[in-house]
């Protein structure tokens, strides 16, 4: 269920646009010019985070890795947790893929 919080036609336009993309490339030219650097690298760190902490590993090993504070590493338990379950269902979408070129 998509948070009420969220739900509007601007965010709405966004997802349509990413669901567009095809291609790695694709990704990085449309992410190049929507997100600063930052905004980038912000992501794709919450993102190993997630993957960090389903794998297991602590704090520190995670922070060791990714330079993620522990702030933004709680905030990613807790949308594993108690979040809309997008973390998972992208790292349920990798696994079918890997599994696929195996």
């Amino acid at each position: 269920m998509v948070n009420p919080k969220l739900k509007d036609e601007l965010n709405d336009q966004l997802c349509q646009a990413v669901l567009q993309l095809e291609t790695v490339e694709e990704c990085y030219q449309f992410f190049e010019d929507i997100c600063t650097i930052s905004e980038m690298k912000a992501m794709s760190q919450r993102l190993e985070v997630a993957k960090m902490l389903q794998r297991r590993h602590t704090y520190d090993e995670i922070v060791s890795r990714t330079g993620a504070s522990t702030a933004t590493i709680s905030r990613v338990k807790r949308c594993l947790n108690y979040g809309a379950d997008g973390y998972n269902l992208i790292f349920e979408r990798l696994n079918q893929e890997d599994e696929a070129k195996k």
